[in-house]
């Protein structure tokens, strides 16, 4: 299996970095931007600069913002077109433990039941009072007795999301009133049942082939909005074609780049507002006839109807859509070869 790691960065290599490229049999991409030093390399590392960018003729990057996070979808579209069969989707302040990796995509976990609508995993993990980053906040005091939901399942995992230990995703409101550091338990991997729900992130992620059109980053709303939208989208097309969002314990620690935590804040009000409105939206607009991408543009255009995102996501989403088709049709004639 050609596995595959995107990372974005505005820095020399870190040691998230350093660390990563030593990894046997994964391919390690890092995706410069404006402000990334026009020297940047390292060893074991695809560096792909802006000239770089504009050579590999994505349409999309033509049409992604400069100094934006989501620049690094075209990273996700330079591993797809090498042929990646799973991507991993981490950031540059992630160092990975010695164990760092992923569980199996098909085996029997502990799953949690069906349709219970937002969870807290964190829960499962910690006794602290802590949530995830998109959690709606009418439910941060919930005590949601998710060991008492789970049972023993054979599940086909989508999606595995790891956890990251000492500063892990949380929103700015948990840093601006606690902030204190989680160190979270060793405990076995839970997947989540369908209608089952909770919000994951860009930081320590695995998908599957299968699911790359999921990848695409919404571009036109908040920079702490837009892996969360993402998540919040995926889950239910994923339900639909019977693959699950599973979670592992931490197998990162994060030394967190320098953040304003009220910018923070004021760039989640958007997640605070819409999250459970999404779910909703989408789940009323996918259809398990139609094809994944499909149903992804088909939920980008409801959640724009609602004005959740805008008409210039969509031209981004169909430029996305239109290169991953372009390299699977490029892949398909070389198999013919």
């Amino acid at each position: 299996m050609k596995r595959s790691i995107v990372i974005t960065t505005i820095f020399q290599p870190t040691e998230a970095i350093i660390a990563l490229a030593c990894k046997q049999d994964y391919h390690l991409y890092v995706v410069g931007d404006k402000k990334t030093p026009v020297n940047w390399k390292y060893d074991n590392v695809r560096y792909i600069s802006l000239q770089d960018q504009e050579g590999l003729k994505f349409s999309l990057s033509k049409q992604l913002p400069y100094n934006h996070y989501c620049r690094k979808m075209i990273g996700y579209l330079a591993a797809i077109h090498d042929g990646a069969e799973v991507i991993i989707d981490t950031d540059d302040d992630n160092i990975p433990y010695e164990y760092w990796g992923f569980p199996d995509f098909v085996n029997v976990y502990d799953e949690i039941a069906s349709d219970m609508g937002f969870v807290n995993i964190y829960q499962i993990f910690t006794k602290k009072h802590i949530w995830p980053r998109g959690l709606p906040l009418s439910l941060i005091h919930t005590d949601f007795n998710l060991e008492n939901l789970i049972e023993k399942k054979k599940s086909r995992i989508g999606i595995w999301q790891a956890l990251a230990d000492e500063d892990p995703d949380v929103d700015a409101i948990y840093r601006l009133t606690d902030g204190s550091e989680c160190y979270f338990e060793k405990r076995a991997p839970v997947v989540l049942g369908k209608g089952t729900i909770c919000p994951f992130n860009t930081q320590n992620t695995i998908i599957l082939k299968e699911l790359f059109p999921l990848l695409y980053l919404p571009t036109y709303v908040t920079f702490r909005f837009t892996d969360i939208l993402r998540g919040l989208i995926a889950q239910p097309i994923m339900w639909l074609y019977d693959y699950h969002l599973g979670f592992t314990g931490a197998t990162v620690v994060q030394k967190r780049n320098p953040h304003d935590y009220f910018q923070d804040f004021l760039s989640e009000i958007p997640m605070y507002q819409y999250t459970e409105q999404i779910v909703s939206i989408v789940n009323a607009t996918i259809t398990k006839s139609a094809s994944i991408e499909s149903n992804l543009y088909d939920a980008y255009v409801a959640l724009s109807h609602e004005n959740i995102v805008n008409e210039q996501e969509i031209a981004n989403l169909e430029a996305w859509l239109a290169d991953i088709q372009k390299i699977q049709t490029e892949q398909a004639t070389a198999k013919q070869v």
